[in-house]
């Protein structure tokens, strides 16, 4: 009965460590997305700032990587909510932040073709 519940234990841990990695590489995509995109993009688009941004997605991606090497007991186990929060800081971003700041062009002479 033992070998059973560790196999299952075992499958648990993986699946766990995969959605820690998961949100990881969701919020390194938020964050990277962020780093890319002019500091004007956001209160152009009725967005916080791009500082706010960096600091909030910077934190998601800290602890969800945390939680992926399952540092101090953070990952290989049910999330925390450092990792929840993360996660929906990052869907956040991604979900509404990123379609509204990406329709920006910044700066650039306007020619008729566009900026030039």
């Amino acid at each position: 009965m033992g070998e059973s519940m560790f196999g299952l234990y075992g499958i648990l841990d993986i699946v766990f460590w995969l959605l820690s990695v998961g949100a990881f590489v969701l919020s390194g995509w938020a964050l990277v997305h962020a780093l890319r995109i002019p500091a004007r993009a956001f209160p152009a688009a009725g967005k916080q700032t791009k500082q706010l941004w960096l600091i909030i997605l910077g934190l998601a991606t800290l602890f969800t990587f945390a939680a992926a090497i399952n540092y101090l007991g953070m990952g290989m186990g049910l999330p925390n909510i450092f990792t929840i929060a993360a996660v929906i800081a990052a869907g956040i971003y991604l979900a509404d932040v990123k379609p509204a700041v990406n329709g920006y062009r910044g700066g650039g002479n306007q020619g008729p073709y566009g900026p030039w």
